[in-house]
């Protein structure tokens, strides 16, 4: 493979990715499934993942990040963001971004059809959430 070919994922590339299945342990409605597009194409300090959470499931808990900044874009579905003590209903084209100091956060599902949106930040050390 050659240096431009690690760093084009082509849309059949993706497609064809094995999702990683996750539940948060501290959620019993959460259940999401992401592809790891930064780390396909070799980034180490970008994270960039496709989420999927089916209808009527969460993504992970309401949570804050204290060293990491993260993004969040709506491509397809709708959902209910949880964003400090307000919620709002997402859908296609709508971005999300959350700095230092952080808002508490989170992701819901209770609609029909799946919601499917991209993650990233930085790619730092692992946080407790």
């Amino acid at each position: 493979m050659t240096d431009e070919q690690h760093s084009l994922l082509k849309a059949a590339d993706i497609n064809s990715m094995n999702a990683f299945e996750f539940h948060h342990p501290l959620n019993p409605n959460s259940e999401i499934y992401l592809r790891f597009l930064g780390r396909a194409v070799g980034l180490k300090r970008i994270g960039v993942t496709i989420a999927r959470v089916p209808a009527g499931k969460e993504s992970f808990i309401y949570h804050a990040h204290q060293n990491e900044e993260e993004w969040v874009y709506i491509l397809s579905g709708r959902g209910i963001a949880e964003i400090g003590d307000m919620e709002y209903e997402v859908e296609p084209g709508d971005f999300m971004g959350f700095g230092l100091p952080q808002q508490p956060h989170h992701l819901r599902n209770p609609f029909n059809e799946d919601l499917i949106y991209l993650i990233g930040g930085e790619a730092g050390r692992l946080e407790d959430v």
